[in-house]
Order: C-alpha cells, then structure tokens, then sequence
C-alpha cells in the first residue's frame, strides 16, 4: 500500500509569511479603502446642502459628538499611514536602490509617521476635550 506524503514546508520565510513588507503591504490597502469610504461620505453629506440645507445642517451636527472625534483620529492615523507608505511604495517601484532598501524604508516611514501621528492626536484629544 502506498501512503501519500505532504509537501515539505518551505524552510525559510517568504514574502508573504509575516514579513514586515506584508504587513505593510495589508495596511496600506485596508487604509487606502478606508480613506475611500471617508470620501465616499463627505461627498454624499456635503451635496445634501445642495438638496436640503436642514438636512445637511443636521447631519453636522450629529458629527459633533466623541465617536466621530475618535473616528476622526482614526482617519488621521490612516491618510498619514498611507501617504507615508506610498512614497514608500513609489521608491521601490522607481528608484533603482528602492527593492533593496525597501524594509529599511519601511521602518524610516513608521518613525515619521509616529513623529507625525502623536502630536495630531494630541492635538485632536485637546480640542475634543476642551470648550471652543
């Protein structure tokens, strides 16, 4: 009788198995779909004043509360992440030293996009917390 073997694993990591330029690449289209959607809204509550200037009026007004603060931050976040990445993306694709130091790119992005992320969301918490 003959017995039917599984494939051997891969002994080294490839692209796709938890290296960082994975992640990176996941996170760049879940914040670019992201953003999408957040523009795809601002369109739609924006050309309401067009249709019905109470009705635009009251959708602002029902932005104005600590959820869409935080929804907010959250977008924030996202824009940087993904304009930051996207530079990123194009000198890999671009510049002929790109595929090489790609990773090192990648972590040289997320120490500006903290640098950049923790004094917007400071910011956003002040204003969020404080009476204008």
């Amino acid at each position: 009788m003959t017995t039917i073997e599984a494939p051997a694993q891969p002994k080294r990591k490839t692209l796709y198995r938890g290296d960082p330029g994975m992640w990176s690449w996941a996170l760049h289209r879940i914040t670019g779909v992201t953003i999408f959607f957040f523009l795809f809204v601002h369109v739609l509550d924006t050309a309401l004043v067009r249709v019905s200037p109470d009705t635009y009026d009251h959708a602002i007004e029902t932005y104005k509360n600590p959820i869409v603060a935080l929804m907010e931050m959250g977008l924030v976040v996202c824009v940087l992440f993904h304009a930051l990445n996207g530079v990123r993306v194009i000198l890999v694709d671009f510049w002929g030293k790109g595929p090489k130091y790609q990773k090192t790119m990648l972590w040289v992005i997320l120490a500006v996009w903290f640098l950049l992320v923790v004094p917007a969301i400071g910011r956003q918490f002040f204003y969020l917390f404080t009476e204008h």
